[in-house]
């Protein structure tokens, strides 16, 4: 064990993480033309501890998967460069760009739930009440 723990503020990785989040948005909205990688939403964020690293989440319409995070990826040193000029902060961390499958499933998991509750999906349940006057 290391004898020069590092403390740090309670809550300070959410505050900074939500900051990196917001600020990044505004970059990456003025910086990459939509046109090439489709309309990008980030939808979360994850530092390390000792903010080397941060895992950015994004999720894409208009465009492929692949081709955006390439993208993205690729320019994650300029977004990087940019973040520090507005951040100020000794330690800006190194982004990595993943695909947010959450929405996906969300949208797969809401179709199963508008299939389900199709009038005369079960047989023998009756789709409305009996004592009907």
């Amino acid at each position: 064990m290391s004898r020069h723990k590092q403390k740090t503020a309670p809550g300070r990785n959410l505050r900074l993480a939500d900051q990196i989040l917001k600020d990044l948005a505004i970059i990456i909205q003025r910086e990459i033309d939509m046109s090439r990688a489709g309309l990008i939403t980030l939808s979360g964020i994850e530092l390390t501890a000792d903010y080397a690293h941060a895992k950015v989440y994004f999720t894409v319409l208009g465009a492929e998967v692949q081709q955006a995070q390439s993208l993205l990826n690729e320019k994650a040193g300029w977004f990087h460069s940019l973040l520090f000029k507005l951040l100020h902060i000794h330690t800006v961390p190194t982004l990595h760009f993943f695909h947010d499958p959450q929405l996906k499933h969300g949208i797969a998991m809401s179709a199963l739930i508008d299939q389900a509750n199709l009038p005369g999906q079960y047989a023998g349940v009756p789709d409305e009440p009996l004592d009907k006057p």
